[in-house]
């Protein structure tokens, strides 16, 4: 047996910016390696005679040059790397050959035995970079990178950094509810906090995730009950920052949306404190999308406008244009406007909305809790009183309430 077959690879990782690369076949395969090298720097050749629209729209935008023709011996002179990937067994041994001749680095698509590198499996994530190599097993390898990425993302595989962390606040917007619906950065931030300072509509879940030594100060805002102020919840973030800790303030739904992040961003910028701005998926979209209704759907609404229902329309504080909302086609979503939406559909029938348009209010939406209650403009206010429906609601007026009702139905909390 020949040992060289069975000897592992060697792992190491190349520095190809500004190093010529060359890549022989513009197919599948190139479309899929390509993205690495452009991010590498490389100075990328690729020889072919035609490619996939990817690669092209690569080369028309300056990212790599394509030769269009065949592989020809020569092409690898100079070249510190090179991928051959063509459809032609030929082709691939000539040009695999001189890669062996010129002692350049080779990986072939189709004989992974006959090449002198393999490509790893590979991800990156906050300057991180992971590389597996499981032999002639891709699929494995492919499936530990996405274990560790996974896990270094949502905090559950805890690689501690070895330098100082820099102190501040995060703003996290953690979504509808559900906490799979967190972004990566959310979680990761999450996992690494030293203080969190969660709301009640924040994903509750992952709270406890936490590892033991975190504080977590509870900002709960419940509706006409107790409540932190705001200029509380600013000075918390501001003493616990200033302590040298890492603050995550987690927000339902999206930090911007009706949440008063800017609020506490310009305390935090006013005290000299590093403020990073999460974005978080919106209740005013999840929430419709959950319980199977498109804020959107061709011939049927080609707008959809996100409004708070916090303040009744008659209210002197209120910025709403109900008479101006009323005479739009496309769907409204409300939010904060359980308690206020017999005022609320009032204003919009006075200004023209018919009475017949469909109405549909999810209670709790994206949560294993979540219900879906529908009615009509005219009888919105009468059903969410016999139904007893409580905030946090999401209420969408529109003609998409029906076409969500003979579409697939919302799945919920998945």
């Amino acid at each position: 047996m020949d040992r060289k077959d069975d000897a592992p690879a060697y792992p190491v990782g190349l520095r190809l910016a500004g190093r010529r690369v060359v890549v022989i076949g513009g197919g599948q395969v190139a479309q899929r390696r390509l993205p690495a090298l452009v991010a590498a720097g490389a100075d990328i050749v690729v020889v072919s005679p035609s490619a996939t629209a990817s690669v092209e729209a690569m080369a028309d935008a300056g990212e790599l040059r394509w030769e269009r023709r065949g592989y020809r011996p020569g092409d690898l002179a100079q070249a510190w790397y090179a991928l051959v990937a063509t459809t032609d067994p030929a082709a691939n041994a000539s040009a695999s050959a001189e890669a062996e001749e010129r002692r350049v680095w080779c990986v072939r698509s189709d004989d992974a035995d006959a090449a002198t590198a393999w490509t790893p499996a590979t991800g990156r994530t906050e300057g991180v970079t992971v590389a597996v190599l499981t032999g002639r097993d891709p699929r494995r390898s492919a499936a530990v990178r996405d274990a560790v990425i996974e896990g270094l993302r949502d905090g559950s595989l805890v690689a501690p950094q070895h330098r100082a962390r820099t102190a501040g606040v995060a703003l996290v917007g953690g979504g509808p509810g559900d906490p799979d619906l967190i972004t990566v950065r959310g979680r990761r931030l999450l996992a690494e906090a030293d203080v969190v300072i969660a709301d009640r509509l924040g994903p509750r879940d992952l709270l406890g995730e936490l590892p033991p030594h975190v504080e977590v100060i509870d900002a709960a805002k419940i509706p006409y009950g107790r409540a932190m102020a705001q200029e509380a919840i600013n000075a918390a973030l501001i003493e616990h920052a200033k302590a040298g800790k890492s603050v995550v303030r987690l927000k339902g739904g999206d930090p911007y949306v009706f949440g008063r992040g800017m609020e506490e961003a310009e305390a935090l910028a006013a005290a000299g404190i590093e403020v990073t701005v999460v974005p978080g998926i919106s209740s005013s979209i999840s929430v419709p999308g959950a319980a199977g209704i498109p804020v959107t759907h061709r011939g049927v609404a080609h707008e959809f406008t996100v409004v708070s229902g916090h303040v009744a329309p008659d209210d002197p504080r209120s910025l709403v244009d109900w008479s101006a909302l009323a005479r739009l086609r496309g769907t409204l979503v409300l939010l904060m406007a359980v308690e206020r939406i017999g005022a609320i559909a009032d204003a919009l029938l006075t200004g023209g909305r018919p009475a017949d348009t469909p109405v549909a209010v999810v209670q709790e939406g994206t949560m294993a809790t979540q219900r879906r209650v529908d009615a009509t403009l005219a009888s919105v206010a009468r059903t969410v009183a016999e139904e007893g429906v409580r905030p946090p609601a999401v209420i969408v007026i529109g003609e998409v309430v029906a076409v969500g009702r003979s579409g697939a139905a919302g799945s919920g909390r998945g």
